[in-house]
């Protein structure tokens, strides 16, 4: 049997397992009509977004789609599969997960053990759509063209449907919750969830279409293009080298499905415990995928060579995330540093937690840097792009702990504002610290993996130019390079002010609203529900406009930079916007996320508690690092992705 014909079907069982758990989330019943409510509200919410968003991607599909039978039917046909693989994956996903809320907050009633795994079935379920779509559909057009450019197609597809999604989902996640909480919490101090709060049902839906559908659609994004950078450096080597990086990523898949298993909770564990049960199935994951990938590297190519960048990718990964978790998590020292601060005012906060995420930069990158060398010493430019693959191949189980995070955090709303009890409501809280972590883990192996994509499709991009028959001059010496370099460095700045500003003004929106409900004393009192509804709206039509501006430079960047300067000015824009834009990303998602936790530990009691002076201090930087982390920082992952994979896709056609 073709070994990539085996991978296909290997994405296919990872769907069925994703439909296997799926019906066993939807099974469980949630006996709290209040519960019900309210995720029915958030599940609605949430799909009313996509739809609406959908709308603009639809658009712009045609547009693409007529560009591309421009240069190539084939070509244009895989674009439609690829945006139609990555919005279906992300559709399925978050449906899951808004249906897996309120049945997280129920099964917490039992244990905290069950709704661990009740919140992280959801999770794997989006993690196997990813990785089983991503598998199948690409798999499927190499199998029927044998081409790589029509590959290419269905990697372009991926990254516009990501770029909405990650940009679009994380400006509407942060304009409501930061409207939610500068009114709720700081002017009202009423509780984060507080169900008199009119914005807390778009932040929980914003949680939804960011940190679900945004962050699947960034990692799926990820995923096909670092097997299109291997598959197009390879097709040079021979058909195994081609075959090597599908069945990489088929390994990766079953090793995921393995490692599912072993992520279970005790009745009463506490965060070490959960925490524990996460890292056993992902680091079970990532060992069974190294051993069985280096015998069929023996197997495939008859060396081990191509082995070693497949596990310094895996390596790196694990590095990259466990950094960000020292770097996030309240249990170690940076974060902790950044909560005392608080006792001194929102400055002492605000400066602490931006050199804590500055700090968080260097060993990543070293790390990366690592991986870089070691890949191109052993197997060159097709090195670096299984490097990106190895990173990835465990996506299936480590996306689950990701998306796991958002679940929780609904999980521990819904547990608020229906009166869940005490003790329910203190175990989905501590279900949330866990996805806090892992959320912050994700944002940064997201990161790392996106910086190896970007890399591994540069490589891909320049050995295809040559193959076109330009002789690319790239030195510093040439002007034409350094422009692009510095041109490059400086979007990833342009792009975080267009998103962050996006924010702003959504949560002005936003404040201006909750403020103006707050005025009726029924709501204040709670004989009133709030109109939520109003609040969903307004998140939605903000994300909606000011996404398009972010979007046409990522996509027009590339390509007028090429018509103007030439390939090695687009060279030179794709090293400098990945440079900057992985330290960027790194520093804007790490201090944001220890922000986030140093506002939690403080609420744990330390430093004064709620109510205390250095509580107000840590909500301050907990707000401000809202868009850090969740729109900026992660939107930055799709700009240098799909710059890349612009650049590829057009530039040997049209120059």
């Amino acid at each position: 049997m073709d070994y990539i014909l085996l991978s296909v079907l290997t994405g296919v069982v990872a769907l069925v397992y994703a439909t296997i758990r799926a019906l066993i989330i939807l099974k469980h019943k949630v006996e709290n009509w209040k519960m019900r409510e309210i995720s029915e509200i958030i599940y609605r919410g949430a799909l009313t977004f996509l739809n609406q968003e959908y709308k603009i991607i639809v658009a712009y599909a045609i547009v693409v789609f007529a560009v591309l039978t421009w240069i190539d039917i084939k070509i244009a046909m895989s674009f439609l599969l690829g945006g139609l693989c990555s919005a279906l994956a992300g559709n399925i996903g978050m449906r899951i997960a808004t249906k897996a809320n309120a049945r997280t907050t129920e099964a917490s009633k039992r244990s905290i053990g069950e709704g661990l795994s009740m919140a992280f079935a959801s999770g794997l379920v989006m993690g196997m759509c990813v990785v089983g779509l991503g598998l199948t559909g690409l798999g499927i057009i190499y199998l029927l063209t044998k081409n790589v450019s029509t590959a290419v197609g269905f990697g372009f597809g991926a990254s516009s449907i990501a770029l909405f999604a990650r940009v679009g989902g994380g400006i509407y996640t942060k304009s409501a919750d930061m409207g939610a909480d500068l009114v709720g919490k700081i002017e009202k101090k009423i509780p984060e969830d507080d169900p008199r709060n009119p914005a807390v049902i778009a932040d929980n839906v914003g949680d939804n279409v960011g940190d679900v559908a945004g962050m699947g659609a960034d990692l799926f994004e990820s995923y096909v293009g670092s097997i299109i950078s291997a598959i197009t450096l390879g097709f040079v080597l021979g058909h195994e080298y081609v075959s090597l990086p599908f069945l990489y990523a088929a390994v990766g898949i079953i090793c995921s499905i393995i490692g599912s298993f072993l992520v279970r909770g005790g009745k009463k564990a506490d965060i070490g415990a959960l925490h524990s049960a996460m890292n056993r199935g992902i680091f079970t994951a990532a060992i069974l995928t190294s051993a069985i990938a280096f015998l069929l590297t023996l197997r495939i190519v008859e060396n081990v060579r191509p082995f070693f960048p497949f596990l310094s990718g895996i390596i790196a990964g694990i590095i990259v995330g466990l950094t960000a978790e020292y770097y996030t998590e309240s249990r170690f020292g940076p974060t902790r540093r950044i909560a005392e601060a608080s006792k001194t005012g929102a400055a002492t906060n605000l400066l602490t937690g931006f050199s804590t995420g500055m700090m968080s930069v260097f060993i990543p990158v070293i790390t990366i840097s690592a991986a870089l060398l070691i890949s191109y010493q052993y197997q060159e430019l097709y090195g670096i792009a299984i490097a990106g693959v190895g990173m990835l191949s465990t996506l299936g189980i480590t996306l689950a702990a990701d998306c796991y995070g958002p679940v929780a955090d609904n999980a521990a709303g819904i547990a608020q504002m229906t009166g869940a009890g005490q003790e329910v409501r203190d175990r989905t809280e501590k279900l949330d610290a866990v996805g806090n972590t892992t959320a912050a883990i994700g944002k940064g192996f997201a990161i790392g993996s996106a910086a190896l994509t970007a890399l591994a499709l540069f490589a891909a991009y320049v050995h295809t130019m040559r193959e076109k028959g330009f002789q690319l001059a790239l030195t510093i010496t040439e002007p034409d390079v350094v422009a692009g370099l510095f041109i490059g460095g400086a979007l990833p700045f342009l792009f975080c002010a267009l998103t962050m500003s996006a924010v702003g003004k959504g949560a002005y929106m936003m404040v201006e609203e909750v403020r103006r409900q707050f005025r009726d004393p029924a709501i204040m009192s709670g004989k009133k529900k709030p109109d939520y509804n109003r609040c969903i709206t307004i998140s939605t039509r903000v994300a909606l406009r000011n996404m398009a501006l972010p979007a046409s430079i990522a996509v027009l960047s590339p390509i007028v930079l090429g018509l103007l300067l030439g390939p090695e000015s687009v060279a030179g824009l794709l090293a400098g916007s990945t440079t900057v834009g992985l330290m960027l990303a790194l520093t804007l998602a790490n201090s944001g996320g220890a922000w986030d936790n140093a506002k939690k530990y403080i609420e744990e009691g330390n430093f004064g508690g709620k109510g205390s002076d250095a509580h107000a201090a840590a909500v301050v930087g907990d707000t401000v690092g809202d868009p850090f982390k969740d729109t900026a920082g992660p939107s930055l992952n799709i700009l240098i992705k799909l710059m890349a994979m612009t650049a590829l896709l057009f530039l040997p056609h049209i120059l």
